[in-house]
């Protein structure tokens, strides 16, 4: 059963799962699709073709769907797809995407944005992503799976950052991030390896140690980088993991790469 607080201004064309609860003075648009089991606890606007999965939880202030920040966008109906499980804490604000960018920004199952979080227009974003209060996204992001953002990180567009990555807090990260790397500082530096998060996610020691062998040869200062990426690629050709940086690294991208500092 949708239990709908007197106070809320609802579109009579957008649809709503079923046991959606929404609360005072919340707005939603006509081309909203809100997954069953939904909470909308105050106060929250959304708008836009946007699609949200079933049991989000959604906090006083959120604004989803509203146009792209971007002076290139002439209304073009692009959108906004947010996953299952999403938490989106007070002042969240996701925009839909451009023409320029694949018309789409996508938000992944079981992500957490906190408060103050903004996602910008044609990001794409991964499953179990959390990205801490007060991070900052521009356009055309793309960040996958498990990527943690501590609070006031701000992110550079068209940057890519890898699975399992750690973004320290405050850290301003202008160039591309490898999977399971940690970055801290601005501008972010490659600190080495997500260590802690790895082993949260059950990666044995001997997976661990296989990527912190190749880390010590991609990024060492002997050589050319491309030499010694290619020189890992063949000593760790049946690691998966190892594999998955050096296919990051090697794939053509709009952003330089973090490298550590010398």
């Amino acid at each position: 059963m949708v239990d709908i607080h007197p106070t809320a201004i609802i579109d009579p064309k957008a649809q709503l799962g079923a046991d959606v609860k929404v609360g005072p003075y919340c707005v939603i648009g006509g081309d909203v699709t809100l997954g069953e089991g939904s909470v909308l606890h105050s106060h929250v606007v959304i708008d836009g073709r946007t699609t949200i999965g079933p049991r989000a939880r959604i906090y006083p202030f959120a604004s989803l769907g509203q146009p792209p920040q971007d002076l290139k966008y002439h209304g073009e109906p692009s959108t906004l797809e947010i996953g299952a499980d999403a938490l989106i804490r007070e002042y969240v604000t996701m925009n839909t995407g451009t023409e320029g960018g694949g018309m789409v920004t996508r938000v992944g199952d079981d992500c957490t944005a906190l408060s103050s979080v903004h996602i910008g227009h044609d990001c794409q974003i991964g499953n179990g992503v959390i990205l801490s209060s007060a991070a900052l996204l521009a356009g055309h992001c793309r960040i996958g799976d498990h990527v943690i953002f501590g609070g006031g990180a701000a992110v550079h567009q068209f940057v890519r950052i890898g699975r399992n990555a750690f973004v320290g807090g405050a850290s301003a990260v202008e160039s591309d991030i490898i999977p399971f790397g940690l970055v801290v500082g601005n501008r972010a530096s490659l600190m080495g390896l997500n260590l802690v998060g790895l082993k949260r996610h059950g990666f044995s020691r001997e997976r661990i140690n296989a990527m912190r062998d190749a880390y010590g040869q991609i990024f060492s200062a002997e050589g050319a980088l491309r030499d010694r990426v290619a020189a890992t690629a063949e000593r760790f050709a049946d690691s998966p993991d190892v594999m998955e940086i050096v296919n990051f690294i090697q794939s053509a991208s709009d952003r330089p790469l973090c490298l550590p500092s010398r």
